[in-house]
This record gives structure tokens, C-alpha cells and sequence, in this order.
């Protein structure tokens, strides 16, 4: 079974938490603190894998957890990190964040790696909070915890030449015909439900992939029908090659039906009717045929594209066909449109690590959390901008007024994020 779309939850391992401990041993009374750091969350990573086709292994396993950081111990022995986790998926794969819909990576090429939530930082240990003045801390960090979504799966086929056009137009036929591509073929007025994939082997070396992505109905633009599941998996191909039924045995007029699909394509992606494209015919060798071919032609040359009468059923025309849209790919180098990736941690919403404003001892505060370790990181604390971003910062996230509540006075030092500064008001 073909699989396209699929939900998961990746979760990252949350950090250990940081021990509290004092060396002791024999005629040592007042060993100094010792305790160890906690280790970091595993984290979870997705990566492309041209073996996969189908994204069939997700409907089974939905939720894809990494390893929790062991807890720090005494002797400042730090806690083992947890272990990443992997998950492969096919090449074409978009992978989004469910809530806000933002593309966290688009899998264009084999062997791509890209970290959809990151791990939990280790608490530090007592050992970490001791100085000249405070020489024996009694207290440590918990773990941060590690990052968490909802993420929507969404395969796009990457191929060179796509077969386009509505149901029973005989694409799947012209697959057939061009390639050693084996596709169900019957004469039925339903569409085929899964893309095929062929490779056509030229005689001039220059191979290619052939697509036959699922025939679309009017109104496959606002989801009717197959709606983007067709339309998704047009968009990374070079060339289409619009399969018309030139008989209008089926009820359709094949005039008609060239411009159904072109409505089709614009509405979703305007870019789509951009991309070089030719006509093919099929069904030549029916009588009917013979009375469209005219209008077929004219229509088509209105909008530029050449038309090639075919059979797919007598296998007459296809060779030309095929040359034509492998000459058209030799002209047009593989430019595939992509998503364009975000960065996870800067703009991905909080999972849950919220500020943490602790006191710790008489003369000691502490203020931690994802929020402010993100505003360390962009803020260059050794300027006089920096420095007065910095203050703004914890007046304006209350930072100040709670530490005020915790009943700081002038002196004391307030540790945030690691670094140590003197509170004065």
C-alpha cells in the first residue's frame, strides 16, 4: 500500500537531574560539595532514505521517544546522556510541525539529516554552584526538559517527468509502454489511487524517471476527489506530459479536458502551469480520435505545447513522446522547488521548559529556563546594548518583580542561565 501522509509525535529525552553531595572520607569532616552533573536528553532526528517509498511504517508506530539523561552522582560523577533516535524516512518527505503548520525540513536528497526536537539540558550538580563565599551549596538543577511536537508527515515524489491528466486518460498504459513499470491497468471510469514510478532507459544514455500521479477531477484544487493528492506530488516534476483521451469515448470532451486541468494546476499552483509541458493523445487508433485531433492541436497551440498523437494500447507514438520529454530534460537542469526549512529552536513554540525563580539561600537567587538560555544566546552580553537588552529583558518577562517577592535585596547575586551578576536596584 502507498502511504503519503502520515502523524507523529517525536519527543526528546529530558535532562537528568544534577546530585547533591559532599566528599566524605576518613579525618576529612568538611568535604566540599561534589556533586555531579546531570546528563543531556537524547534527541530525536529524522533522516532520507531513498530505500523507503511509502511512509506505510507510520501507520503502525506513531510515536518516536529518545532517552532521558541519567541523574548526576556523588564524586562529580556526571550522569550518562541519553541516547538519540534516528527515524528514517523517504526521500521527498516534508516533515511539519502539526500546530502551526511550518516546515521543520524538507527530505530532498538521500542521507539528509535534520534534528526535529532537541534534548533536554542536564541539571548542574552542587559541585558547579560552589564559590569563596558560598562553599557549600545544598541544592542542584533539575533537568531541562526535552522538546516534544506533533508532526505531520507529507511525501512528495521527487521524479524527472510526470504523467497528468484526468481518470482513464491511459496514463498508467503509457507508463507501461515506456518503462519496465508493472501498474494495475483496466478499463474502468475510477482513477488510480497510488503513483507509479518507472525508470525510462534512453538509448542515448539519459535516463529518467517517469511519474503516473493519480488522475484529478474538476475542483481537485479545493480537495475534491484526490484533490492535492494529486496536485502534491506535480510539483517536483521538470516536464508534464498531459495525457488526453482524444477519443471522447468517455463522455469528456478532450478539449475540455485539457482545460480542466490546466484550471486545476493554476488554482493550486500557478507555477505548475510554468513547467514545460506537451500533449499526448492517447487513444489514436480509436475512429473518434481522428475528428479531435484538430481541436486538440489548435488548443495546444494556443498555449504553446506540442502535441504528439499516441496509443498506448497499439504502442504507436510513444518512442517520439518519450524522446521529446527527454530532450526537454536535458534542456531544463534539475531545478526542484523545495520547502524552505525553519529553525527548530528559534521559533519553534516552548514545549513546557518555562522560567524557573528559585531562592536558593539567604544571599543566593536563581533564574533558569529555555526562555532565558534562548536570550543568551543572541545577546552579547560584553557590549553596553547588550547589556541594557539584558536589563529590559528581565523587567519585562517579571523577572525582577519576582525575585523582589523572593525578597532580594541590594548585594545579593542572582545566577541566570550560569552567569553571576550582583543585584543592586
Amino acid at each position: 500500500m502507498f502511504v503519503d501522509r502520515a502523524e507523529i509525535i517525536v519527543r526528546a529525552g529530558g535532562g537528568g537531574d544534577g546530585a547533591v553531595s559532599f566528599y566524605r572520607a576518613k579525618y576529612i569532616t568538611n568535604g566540599g560539595p561534589d556533586g555531579g552533573d546531570g546528563g543531556n536528553g537524547g534527541s530525536v532526528a529524522a533522516i532520507a532514505d531513498s530505500s523507503l517509498a511509502t511512509l506505510m511504517d507510520f501507520r503502525y508506530k506513531t510515536v518516536f521517544a529518545a532517552a532521558r539523561g541519567q541523574n548526576g552522582g556523588a564524586r562529580d560523577r556526571s550522569g550518562k546522556s541519553g541516547d538519540d533516535l534516528t527515524v528514517k524516512v523517504p526521500v521527498g518527505t516534508v516533515i511539519r510541525e502539526t500546530i502551526t503548520g511550518k516546515v521543520m525540513a524538507d527530505m530532498r536528497e538521500h542521507g539528509r539529516t535534520v534534528v526535529l526536537a532537541k534534548g533536554g539540558r542536564g541539571g548542574r550538580g552542587n559541585a558547579k554552584f560552589a564559590t569563596p563565599t558560598r562553599q557549600a551549596p545544598r541544592y542542584a538543577e533539575h533537568g531541562r526538559t526535552g522538546r516534544e511536537y506533533s508532526v505531520s508527515l507529507e511525501l512528495k515524489l521527487i521524479a524527472d517527468a510526470g504523467l497528468i491528466g484526468l481518470p482513464n486518460a491511459g496514463k498508467s498504459s503509457i507508463l507501461a509502454m515506456a518503462t519496465n513499470a508493472k501498474p494495475a491497468i483496466a478499463n474502468y471510469h475510477f482513477t488510480t489511487l497510488t503513483p507509479n514510478l518507472g525508470v525510462v532507459r534512453a538509448r542515448d544514455g539519459g535516463d529518467f524517471v517517469l511519474a503516473d500521479i493519480p488522475g484529478l477531477v474538476e475542483g481537485a484544487s479545493e480537495g475534491v476527489g484526490l484533490g492535492h493528492a494529486f496536485l502534491r506530488h506535480a510539483e517536483r516534476t521538470r516536464v508534464l506530459i498531459h495525457v488526453v483521451d482524444a477519443s471522447g469515448l468517455e463522455g469528456v470532451d478532450p478539449v475540455d479536458a485539457m482545460e480542466t486541468v490546466d484550471r486545476e494546476l493554476a488554482a493550486y499552483n500557478p507555477d505548475l502551469l510554468r513547467r514545460p509541458t506537451v500533449i499526448a493523445a492517447n487513444k489514436t487508433d480509436l475512429a473518434e480520435s481522428r475528428g479531435n485531433l484538430p481541436r486538440i492541436a489548435e488548443a495546444a497551440a494556443r498555449a504553446g505545447r506540442e502535441v504528439f498523437p499516441v496509443s498506448a494500447a497499439a504502442n504507436d507514438g510513444i518512442d517520439a513522446l518519450i524522446r521529446r520529454a527527454g530532450a526537454i530534460l536535458a534542456d531544463n537542469p534539475r531545478v526542484v522547488t523545495f520547502e524552505e526549512d525553519y529553525d527548530e529552536f528559534e521559533h519553534a513554540p516552548d514545549p513546557g521548559d518555562p522560567l524557573e525563580i528559585l531562592k536558593r539561600e539567604d544571599g543566593f537567587f536563581t533564574a533558569d529556563g529555555g526562555p532565558i538560555e534562548r536570550m543568551l544566546g543572541y545577546t552579547a552580553m560584553n557590549t553596553e546594548k547588550g547589556q541594557a537588552f539584558f536589563q529590559r529583558y528581565m523587567r519585562e518577562r517579571g523577572i525582577i518583580d519576582e525575585l523582589k517577592r523572593l525578597g532580594i535585596k541590594e548585594g545579593d547575586t542572582v545566577s541566570v542561565g550560569g552567569l553571576e551578576f550582583e543585584y543592586y536596584e
